[in-house]
């Protein structure tokens, strides 16, 4: 068993010295002088030190610490209030998301229609360039051929 003195024991539970000096008259705390020091037995006793303080503490703060029910009741409402609002968030939150995603679906199609229209003028006006140089091709042998044959004629 390891004796400690004063000073140690003070440090060690964190009382003041009138504290244990209480504790040492009322036999709490087992206690050997040696060379004129006290020498306090940390091993026993200590039950009485913390429960002592736990008492004192429970004590002052019972009245404090006791719930009354209304305020049970009222937090308890409090709670299934906010609950059926985060509630009423989430269902108009997911008619807000399915609301924007028709609107998107809609759109979408829109511009799916817009797009296949413009593939087929797109088309339609390749077709009519593919047709204009064909007959700019065939205008520029027709008078080429013209050419020459006046050529032809002027020389003879």
């Amino acid at each position: 068993m390891k004796w400690m003195s004063d000073e140690e024991y003070m440090e060690l539970t964190g009382l003041d010295m009138d504290a244990i000096d209480d504790l040492c008259a009322r036999g709490k705390l087992t206690v050997e002088v040696k060379d004129g020091i006290r020498m306090i037995d940390p091993s026993k006793g200590s039950q009485n030190v913390v429960p002592a303080k736990l008492k004192e503490l429970s004590a002052r703060n019972t009245k404090e610490m006791l719930v009354q029910p209304e305020f049970v009741e009222k937090t308890i409402g409090t709670i299934i209030n906010l609950h059926e609002k985060v509630l009423d968030a989430k269902d108009e939150t997911l008619e807000a998301v399915r609301t924007e995603n028709t609107f998107l679906r809609e759109a979408l199609g829109s511009l799916q229609e817009l797009y296949d229209e413009d593939r087929k003028t797109i088309h339609t006006l390749q077709e009519q360039l593919k047709l204009s140089q064909q007959e700019v091709e065939f205008m520029r042998r027709k008078y080429k051929l013209m050419w020459n044959k006046a050529i032809d004629e002027h020389t003879t």
